[in-house]
């Protein structure tokens, strides 16, 4: 197949539309705004529809909407956005609707600025609304990833009736890559459960309000039941030259491909490093992290943020290595020689 060189943002759009997705409702924020450019100009030609909002409060309410009607749909925002969204997510989490949300994270807290962070991640992984819910969160590290884990996001939200989080930071969405396009997606089946406006589905109820008590502790114990089958059957990473690592770094979205570039560097200097990076942030692969911690001397994390992702890591670890830390925040992106620096400091000098 043909490759064509494109932003994270607009892989995005491509990936949406190639999974079927036809019904796009977004308002524009840096530095998410080429989707909702892009799902402009595509979305109509296809046949769909692109709305731009007047809020983003409106634009994830009419995605709820659209996808009680069983048709693929999708939102994209920011940081600042994506905060925005968090009730009508919960209340999609609720209903049990499939749908698309995309964060292209950027500098917090508040407005902060439009550089790449990855602070958003407590807020998508642990699930930032209220309420017992969780939604599968997928992190890509490249545009050809923006485009296949978008279609696989589509995928994951009809065979789990949940909304589904693709998440990157503003780095992955600006930079330009080749990208592959998969074969499209054709044939989306009727669902039984989805409102159509017909006679054979005019008794289905889409609503996530259970006024017994009793009631509502069945239903939060059936999607309890739903996010156990999520972490058992769905967890995706990558693991970089892990087979024979004394020390293993771990990292996701664009510090994996700084992480990448680091262990490359230091095997050169014979040191046994290797990198396992979550493409999955949640369900989160804590199996294949105990799996490494068992064999090796310490781990490091590094992150965009002020450590969010070093609780789960942790616990994966269950306190068998020493789990060590190095960040950046506000928008700054680590480079390879400071990743480096870290390891003989933090890792080498105490194995």
């Amino acid at each position: 197949m043909a490759k064509f060189l494109m932003k994270g943002n607009d892989a995005i759009v491509r990936g949406a539309l190639l999974a079927g997705c036809r019904l796009y409702f977004g308002y524009p924020i840096t530095p998410a705004s080429e989707i909702a450019e892009g799902a402009a100009d595509y979305f109509p030609k296809l046949g769909g529809t692109f709305l731009q909002a007047e809020s983003e409060i409106a634009a994830i309410n009419m995605l709820y909407g659209a996808a009680s009607g069983g048709i693929r749909a999708m939102t994209a925002s920011s940081s600042p956005g994506i905060s925005l969204k968090q009730e009508g997510i919960s209340y999609a989490a609720g209903a049990e609707l499939p749908c698309v949300i995309v964060n292209i994270m950027r500098g917090g807290p508040g407005l902060g600025n439009i550089a790449p962070e990855q602070s958003d991640y407590n807020q998508v992984v642990k699930g930032g609304g209220h309420g017992n819910y969780k939604c599968p969160v997928l992190a890509p590290n490249s545009a050809q990833e923006m485009c296949s884990l978008t279609m696989k996001a589509f995928d994951l939200a009809e065979k789990y009736r949940t909304p589904v989080y693709v998440v990157a930071d503003g780095y992955i969405g600006q930079m330009m890559e080749p990208v592959e396009f998969p074969d499209a997606v054709t044939g989306l089946p009727r669902k039984e459960w989805a409102l159509y406006g017909d006679k054979a589905s005019k008794e289905n109820l889409i609503s996530s309000i259970y006024l017994d008590p009793e009631e509502l502790e069945q239903h939060n114990r059936k999607l309890q039941v739903k996010y156990d089958e999520i972490r058992k059957n769905e967890v995706m990473f990558e693991g970089f030259m892990l087979d024979d690592a004394r020390h293993v770094l771990i990292g996701f979205g664009i510090v994996s491909r700084v992480l990448k570039t680091t262990v490359e560097k230091l095997r050169r200097e014979n040191i046994r490093v290797g990198m396992l990076r979550p493409v999955t942030l949640f369900p989160f692969p804590t199996d294949a992290i105990s799996r490494i911690a068992a064999g090796v001397k310490n781990i490091l994390v590094v992150e965009m943020n002020n450590g969010q992702m070093l609780e789960d890591v942790r616990l994966a670890v269950e306190g068998r290595v020493p789990v060590k830390f190095y960040n950046r925040m506000g928008g700054v992106v680590p480079n390879t020689d400071e990743i480096v620096e870290q390891v003989k400091i933090q890792l080498l000098t105490q194995s």
